[in-house]
């Protein structure tokens, strides 16, 4: 049976402990991105932002595996020149999860670099497609850390492989045979790192798979957990060619990418990286003092 996109949700947060969010993502079927970045000042969302770009520009030429994999690795070229060429930012870089849906073929195409991950929740059940690239990741896999002990170990942050820090990078792909119902989630490691895979999964139960709720419900479980972390998830569902059209797509950002020398810090903002929405309370703070000031200065006049 032919498959289609469904509804689909992006949602990105700074978290509770973060000034800066460096997470970005895109969300514009059939292709969807997550994008980690890293690096001092504003290097990682710089990183991010560039990688959404490239990730969206490359979009019309992705044909399989090979396909989704050349545009990451174009996305990595273009993090390492700017790199190389802007002592700002050297040294930055960024994670890269990216799917595309072929609706003809019935498959959802995944190429994946770092540790933000990709998961398939079918039947009521989740599970994890990709393999983090991280230090902890590493030990898990040699068996020299249990999973309860990676997800407390001091190094868990350690990523081994990123877009942008090296002139060349290798990109692990897979293809998934697609199912009617089938619900795909790309998250950054501020999800996966506070809440359990278990946890995801009965949040998806209790969204009943509606990707804008799901959503939502997940960045909020995340900062529950202590948010320590920028958040940033993206779900799409796949459907039978027969059903009405979805609702329409709910993403954070809508404006068209900037040209890769001209990435400035509030192209960053608009596509889904930047500072967190800190602005009300600094506004109210400021108002007080005012209030304050001009009440002694009034009573001195007096």
């Amino acid at each position: 049976m032919p498959l289609v996109v469904g509804r689909s949700a992006g949602l990105t947060d700074t978290g509770r402990k973060r000034r800066q969010n460096e997470d970005a993502l895109v969300c514009d079927p059939p292709l969807f991105a997550i994008a980690d970045g890293m690096g001092g000042a504003q290097a990682g969302e710089v990183a991010s932002r560039l990688a959404a770009a490239a990730i969206e520009e490359g979009a019309a030429a992705i044909q399989g595996e090979e396909g989704v994999a050349t545009v990451v690795r174009a996305a990595n070229a273009r993090i390492f020149e700017r790199a190389v060429h802007d002592p700002a930012v050297a040294g930055m870089g960024t994670t890269a999860t990216v799917a595309v849906v072929d609706e003809r073929a019935g498959t959802v195409t995944i190429a994946h670099v770092g540790d933000s991950r990709a998961y398939l929740y079918r039947d009521g059940e989740l599970e994890q497609l990709t393999t983090d690239h991280s230090l902890v990741g590493e030990l898990v896999r040699s068996g020299r850390l249990t999973e309860d002990e990676a997800a407390v170990h001091p190094h868990r942050s350690v990523i081994t492989r990123a877009l942008g820090t090296d002139a060349e990078v290798e990109v692990d792909t897979l293809t998934l045979e697609a199912a009617v119902g089938d619900l795909v989630l790309l998250c950054s490691d501020g999800l996966s790192a506070m809440v359990r895979d278990d946890e995801i999964a009965q949040v998806l139960r209790s969204a009943e798979g509606v990707p804008r709720a799901a959503a939502e419900a997940l960045v909020s479980a995340a900062n529950a957990a202590g948010g320590e972390d920028n958040v940033t998830v993206v779900l799409f569902e796949l459907v039978s060619e027969a059903l009405p059209p979805p609702e329409a797509t709910a993403v954070t950002s809508t404006t068209s990418p900037p040209e890769p020398d001209e990435v400035t810090v509030e192209d960053v903002r608009r596509h889904g990286a930047g500072k967190g929405s800190r602005w009300p309370a600094l506004l109210l703070v400021l108002a007080i003092i005012a209030v304050t000031a001009f009440a002694l200065w009034w009573s001195l006049v007096r």
